[in-house]
């Protein structure tokens, strides 16, 4: 009968936790359970005696019950609740709070509730470009390509060509996403993405030139903030490349900090044209603002302040967005940074007391303080577009390079390839070039249904460059002296010295990491905690208690379903969660569900345990936010498998992604539980996210073998993993000759095989005073056509391994551009 009753007693509650239910509900299962372990059922009738566990249970139940009652719960739980949580959770400032409400939720936020509904990811729509925009990407994109000379531009002129500065103009890349009726190409997110893309995997410095006016810059602030004067001034002038924008941001003082920006604007009256007008009288010191140097219109952040009252606000009016010409007075722009000697233009902004009339203010006086928001806006869209473009780019073409590289260079008589030691790292790339294209464009759709995915978008910005020096380093190792080599015939090396920039830029990664993601992640996305804390800011007393009352009752409920749902799939590992179809990855969708019921209740948890002090807890809030990471990755990954039809050549790679995601995903939650600052809470998360503990391993070293062969070999799979890079067919081109090398040598591989079996049999040496393959020839071991593919692959080959040289004063005589 005890044990009937234990079994009846969790059923109950658990099912009351699953559902949610209400105060109510819970006091009547108590009371129903208290009952129950009092009566002794005997042939006669049930016999009630009740003992003082029944007691107990009905006196809880009757709390629960009388707490049900609103005024009762508001004045002895809610109230007493409301005071101690406004000392725990963490205060929004106002910056903070501008950045939260300039973004939107949607897949991070099923993911923090830990019951995704499937719908929010199968819906969004999968890659789709217009013809108008493939035609781009197949012409204007290829050619400018073809134009490029990466060794030039870095080395020989520290800036683009000329010519290729007027065809990126005359075609419209400065202005792509700007709009038709403003003469901007119009272009979605999910083709600017990809344009940015192409250009990047041929030069970062080009891709970087593209990739600035169309993401944080003066064109679209116009577009969503602008007067209507400005608009019709500015925008098609930056649409045809007559205006070059850059946008100044980062103080000397306040790199990632807006909020301790020291640069400043009064609003007074002044001279501007011979008249006297009011205006903004600024001081200011900016840098890293890229195209700064060669900018014909700056956009510039500031504070305003209002000692005066001009504008009827009050003193502190707040950041706020001007836009000045390169020309007008005070303005000092013109010399330049070397970025880790980087060819993109970049450089410093700065002014000192220099007037400015309130029409420079984007949006004018009605925009003035609305700059954070502004800002933000555009850059949870920005920054879900530039960043992961330049860094999935990388990935991919490196894959490209390394992979075929890995099929020409021979040692000990094979590809290296083929050795396990270089197969490990070369099957690394090959997942990542997946995952992160899935990854981006994903986030490139989610932008053109429009969304703003400032989290995810933040996210992925630092997950995608990380993982760019992560298959940047393996692409060095596998092709070693010749990636070392720099001159024109290197295709690595400027991508490589491009690594720390994109690192840095829009928001440092170990800032992004472990202050920003999940912070700001488990405020906008979890799904009661925002609202409790306005609940508790909330100057009005009265209305903050009510809607501190029905969010707390909400987020109790949540927690109970997290304990139980963690507890029940913890045990299951998943078995019972939902999936979205029964496709082939049914189960990893099932354990994506799994995973980001153990994520939500982890990071309910340690919100609720850390308050405020999470932000000292950068270690723990970057772990959490590369959890939240690994789920997205998990999600892009299954999403585009399913998209592209469910390609039985790639099932295999996407069954070993996962199994690496769900080992990293365990790996982390233990890192996590280990660190803890609250042991109590650690060994209860470890024994209801994982009651039977963790034992997720990687994929296996003959899974990861099998993919890392097919990528070895020209076709259909290795297109797909390095699907919109540029590749050259001109065996003359730095990445042609490589192409070129690996065709030939594929087709020679039968022959190559009998040529080098009889080679280790001493039929003939291999040296540079004798010919072998006519030694082979001689021999019959050849015969004159196979000769010709051999002699054919072979100098393909040498031509793909070679490396640059120079004379002894060539590189002295190089001078580097000026370097503040």
């Amino acid at each position: 009968m005890a044990f009937l009753l234990v079994a009846i007693s969790l059923v109950v509650f658990a099912t009351l936790a699953m559902r949610e239910s209400p105060l109510w509900q819970w006091g009547v299962g108590f009371v129903a359970i208290g009952l129950l372990s009092g009566a002794d059922f005997t042939q006669s009738g049930a016999v009630y005696e009740l003992g003082w566990f029944a007691y107990v249970l009905l006196a809880i139940g009757a709390i629960l019950v009388v707490l049900a009652v609103k005024p009762i719960r508001m004045l002895v739980l809610t109230r007493p609740v409301y005071g101690a949580v406004r000392s725990i959770l963490p205060k929004v400032s106002r910056t903070e709070q501008e950045a939260l409400d300039a973004g939107t939720i949607g897949w991070d936020a099923e993911l923090f509730s830990g019951r995704p509904d499937w719908d929010k990811l199968t819906k969004i729509r999968p890659l789709t470009l217009t013809a108008e925009e493939q035609a781009f990407l197949d012409g204007p994109a290829e050619i400018a390509c073809r134009m490029i000379d990466d060794w030039d531009i870095r080395h020989n002129r520290a800036d683009l060509s000329p010519e290729l500065w007027q065809f990126l103009k005359e075609q419209g890349f400065l202005g792509m996403l700007i709009a038709k009726e403003h003469g901007g190409l119009g272009f979605s997110a999910q083709a600017q993405s990809m344009i940015v893309s192409k250009i990047a995997s041929r030069s970062v410095a080009a891709g970087i030139t593209v990739m600035v006016p169309n993401s944080l810059g003066p064109g679209e602030l116009l577009e969503k903030y602008g007067l209507p004067e400005q608009k019709e001034k500015y925008l098609h002038r930056l649409a045809d490349g007559r205006e070059v924008p850059c946008f100044a941001l980062t103080g000397v003082h306040s790199g990632s900090d807006a909020g301790g920006m020291r640069d400043i604007g009064v609003v007074t009256r002044g001279v501007h044209n011979g008249e006297d007008v009011l205006g903004v009288r600024l001081s200011f010191d900016k840098r890293y603002i890229t195209l700064a140097p060669i900018a014909t219109l700056v956009g510039l952040a500031f504070i305003l302040k209002d000692p005066e009252n001009h504008l009827g606000r009050g003193e502190d009016i707040g950041i706020t967005l001007a836009l000045i010409p390169h020309d007008h007075p005070g303005l000092d722009i013109g010399r330049r940074h070397y970025p880790a000697r980087q060819a993109f233009m970049n450089g410093p902004v700065r002014g000192k007391d220099m007037f400015i009339p309130m029409d420079f203010l984007i949006g004018g006086t009605e925009y003035a303080g609305q700059g954070w928001r502004m800002l933000m806006e555009c850059l949870s869209t920005g920054r879900a577009i530039s960043l992961p473009a330049i860094g999935t780019t990388s990935i991919k073409a490196t894959l490209r390079t390394t992979s075929a590289y890995a099929r020409v260079r021979r040692q000990f008589g094979i590809p290296v390839g083929i050795m396990e030691g270089v197969a490990e790292p070369l099957g690394e790339m090959v997942k990542r070039a997946y995952m992160f294209e899935a990854a981006r464009r994903l986030t490139a759709s989610m932008v053109d249904e429009g969304q703003r995915p400032a989290v995810i978008a933040g996210l992925l910005k630092y997950i995608t460059t990380e993982a760019m020096r992560d298959s940047m380093d393996d692409a060095f190792d596998i092709q070693a002296g010749r990636a070392i080599q720099d001159g024109p015939g290197n295709y690595l090396f400027g991508a490589y010295q491009s690594m720390p920039v994109a690192i840095t830029v829009e928001g440092a990664n170990i800032l992004t990491r472990t202050l920003m993601t999940f912070a700001q992640g488990v405020l906008r996305a979890h799904p009661y905690l925002l609202a409790e804390i306005q609940a508790v800011q909330n100057q009005d007393k009265r209305a903050g208690l009510e809607a501190f009352d029905a969010a707390f009752g909400g987020h109790t409920r949540f927690m109970l379903r997290n304990v139980v749902a963690s507890f029940l799939h913890g045990l299951s590992n998943g078995a019972f969660a939902s999936a979205p179809n029964d496709g082939p990855m049914a189960k990893y969708y099932r354990r994506l569900h799994r995973y980001a019921q153990d994520f939500a209740l982890v990071a309910d948890w340690t919100i609720v345990v850390l308050g405020g002090a999470l932000k000292r807890k950068q270690k723990l809030s970057g772990r959490m936010a590369d959890l939240l990471g690994e789920l997205y990755l998990m999600s892009a990954t299954l999403k585009r498998f399913d998209e592209e039809g469910r390609i039985a050549e790639d099932r295999e790679l996407v069954e070993a992604i996962m199994a690496d995601r769900i080992a990293n995903l365990e790996r982390i939650f233990g890192e996590i539980f280990a660190n803890f600052p609250n042991a109590f809470f650690a060994n209860a998360m470890r024994l209801l996210c994982f009651p039977l503990g963790r034992h997720a391993q990687r994929a296996s070293d003959r899974v990861n073998y099998r993919f890392v062969r097919a990528v070895l070999r020209p076709g259909a799979f290795r297109d797909r993993l390095t699907t919109g890079i540029y590749v050259s067919t001109d065996p003359n081109d730095v990445t042609g000759v490589l192409e070129d090398a690996f065709v030939k040598v594929t087709e020679a591989e039968e022959v190559e095989a009998r040529f080098v079996k009889a080679a280790r049999r001493g039929v003939f040496e291999r040296r540079l005073d004798r010919d072998a393959i006519e030694d082979a020839l001689a021999a019959g071991i050849l015969n004159k056509n196979e000769a010709g593919i051999m002699r054919a692959a072979d100098e393909a080959t040498d031509r793909a391994v070679h490396v640059d040289d120079f004379g002894m004063d060539v590189l002295k005589e190089i001078e580097p551009p000026a370097v503040e």
